[in-house]
């Protein structure tokens, strides 16, 4: 038997050790819209750094050319000078427009791609991953974390593309006009610019603590906002605020550390461009003969070096936004990196129509880091047709035995058939159509009762649903709500009660007409009246295909073929209710408890109540 711990894996702290370099690189290789038309676009970002040194050019030969440094001046050449410096700069910005243009398209649509892929990947995860990870961590890294890339692209992007380029232009341009002062301007740059890389190592760490402060604080809060009735209830408003409260501190903290750094890294770029300037102004005044320059040359050098402000303050701006969205691009990528257990062949097989017989073979099943199996050595074949019933204690592996007959897991070893076929062999979109799983706690998402109906099978119609509502025989309660089937549902279907979502969830399989019915006990959390419903309900919805219930109440066992019985993730007994109750074995124990629990109930309704002992006792 396979190591769970071998067997499970996560690269997530991969990830995190990548430096900002390979994160973006792994980034660009994930979403390969970013490098389209990287070229021309690399082309247009030099075109547009050229035009930004056209006006100390402009400068430089009115003052030398025109006669101004002179007294002499021409006044015809200084116009000629400055049309032309106008029109490259105009042209300069023109091209910029359409080049910050080009970058966001290209980037947005890179984001689209990167929202869609870390939705769709999340939704393909395990059920045990999602228990490992938090609700709210999952929605930051799809919505907050990109969010953050977002506002990257906006800007940022743009003013790293194209600034460099403008540094290096205006360096250059010093150079031609005398390459003593660029040396002298590089002697003073670039230590500062090891000083500013040095920075923005502690600023990756400290905007990527941020955004896990992030990600924990609105899980916080999702948690809070979900759980609201039980906190009023309980009165435990006060320790969850206290919680609220330190998690909201954390990502004070850790935003305050990013800003501290931010605001270094501005005061640093000023006193960079300033000394690079009163650098080139001292050396070019003391040798100015020497270096041969001209006055308009060195007001020129001048206005060049405080030219390296704009674009040197940007980046130190935007390097904050860079940073943030470094760490939102990691922790997507971390997610991306999840590794998906249930992998659907890329052209499955397809499953036989009608009801589905179920085989498992040797399955065990660890979760995650896990030393005891949640399935130890399962071996059981069902029948197809058949009403099955899977009971046993809390923590017993019903709802793991329910959950990989949906294949919402894969065992960590053996198989599971269904309709004769492995199910890892079947295609994703047969699976879908001759299995369904219906939760104890069914989930409805916002809109009207026949939207989430309609979720029951793509193209469904309105006679389908008709006709599925009077197969299972609610067409009067549907008619009964205050709209219809247009009634409004609510969040989470809050506007219905426990019951009514539990008709609804019936009505959403019945469209689907599976051939293999997966329900974990649909009927124990409702009262006897919608009791009855969902029991005939779920009698019409057995007829022609295989159910399996997993059953928190033993009444769901008295009825069923056959009865599966499992104890700390092993199968220890399995036949006909009758057989079993007569053996003295758990399940008879289980049963015995159980009809001494009930017994007070079922007493004083026994004489009058003409429905069956079994629905008495529920």
């Amino acid at each position: 038997m396979a190591d769970p711990v071998q067997t499970q894996t996560n690269t997530m702290p991969v990830v995190e050790e990548l430096s900002t370099v390979q994160v973006l690189r792994r980034g660009v290789r994930t979403t390969p819209v970013l490098m389209s038309g990287l070229a021309a676009t690399l082309v247009a970002g030099l075109v547009f750094a050229a035009g930004q040194v056209a006006a100390p050019v402009v400068i430089q030969l009115a003052l030398d050319r025109g006669g101004i440094a002179t007294g002499q001046v021409d006044i015809a050449s200084i116009w000629v000078f400055a049309i032309c410096g106008v029109a490259v700069i105009v042209a300069s910005e023109l091209l910029g427009v359409a080049l910050k243009r080009r970058i966001i398209k290209r980037a947005e649509e890179a984001l689209r791609q990167l929202r869609t892929m870390a939705f769709d990947h999340v939704h393909r995860l395990s059920l045990q991953t999602h228990g490992r990870q938090s609700t709210g961590l999952l929605v930051s890294r799809v919505t907050s974390d990109v969010d953050v890339l977002a506002r990257f692209v906006d800007w940022a992007m743009f003013v790293w593309m194209v600034q460099p380029a403008v540094v290096v232009g205006l360096f250059i341009t010093i150079a031609v006009y005398s390459w003593p002062l660029a040396l002298v301007a590089l002697a003073v740059f670039l230590p500062i610019v090891g000083l500013l890389r040095w920075m923005r190592e502690r600023m990756t760490a400290a905007h990527l603590e941020r955004q896990r402060s992030v990600g924990d604080m609105l899980g916080g809060y999702t948690e809070a906002l979900a759980g609201g009735e039980v906190l009023r209830a309980y009165r435990a408003q006060a320790p969850m605020r206290l919680r609220l409260s330190e998690l909201s501190d954390r990502r004070y903290r850790a935003s305050l550390r990013a800003n501290i750094y931010m605001a270094t890294v501005f005061v640093v770029g000023d006193m960079l461009v300033a000394l690079t300037t009163a650098s080139m102004l001292v050396v070019g005044l003391a040798w100015r003969d020497a270096l041969a320059l001209t006055a308009g040359e060195l007001v020129a050098i001048l206005f060049l070096g405080s030219m390296l402000q704009s674009p040197i303050n940007e980046l130190g701006e935007t390097l904050n936004e860079a940073q943030v969205a470094v760490a939102g691009w990691r922790n997507v990528l971390g997610v991306l990196d999840e590794p998906v257990e249930a992998l659907d062949p890329a052209a499955g097989s397809a499953l036989p129509l009608g009801a589905l017989g179920v085989q498992l073979r040797g399955v065990n099943f660890f979760y995650h880091d896990a030393e005891i199996a949640s399935l130890s050595d399962v071996t059981v074949k069902i029948p197809a047709g058949q009403r099955i019933a899977v009971v046993g204690a809390t923590g017993s592996g019903k709802s793991t035995f329910g959950r990989l007959l949906c294949r919402l897991a894969d065992p960590t070893t053996g198989t599971v058939s269904v309709g004769g076929v492995d199910l890892t062999e079947v295609s994703v979109t047969a699976r879908q159509a001759g299995i369904r799983f219906v939760p104890q706690d069914s989930f409805l998402f916002a809109g009207t009762v026949r939207d989430n109906i309609a979720m029951g099978r793509e193209g469904v119609t309105e006679a389908e649903i008709d006709g599925a509502l009077t197969t299972l025989g609610l067409g009067e309660w549907a008619a009964s709500l205050n709209d219809g089937l247009d009634t409004t549902v609510g969040e989470r279907g809050s506007l219905l009660s426990v019951g009514e979502r539990q008709l609804v969830s019936f009505v959403r399989a019945a469209v689907a007409n599976p051939g293999l019915l997966v329900l974990d006990e649909a009927t124990s959390s409702v009262d006897q009246q919608t009791d009855l419903m969902l029991t005939a309900a779920i009698d019409r919805l057995a007829q022609g295909r295989t159910v399996v219930s997993i059953a928190h109440r033993m009444a769901t066992a008295e009825s069923a073929d056959l009865v599966l019985v499992f104890d700390a993730g092993r199968l220890i007994e399995s036949g006909p209710h009758d057989e079993l109750v007569k053996q003295s074995g758990n399940y008879a124990e289980l049963y015995r408890a159980w009809g001494e629990e009930m017994a007070p109930s079922v007493a004083p309704t026994t004489p009058t109540n003409p429905v069956s002992p079994r629905t008495n006792r529920e």
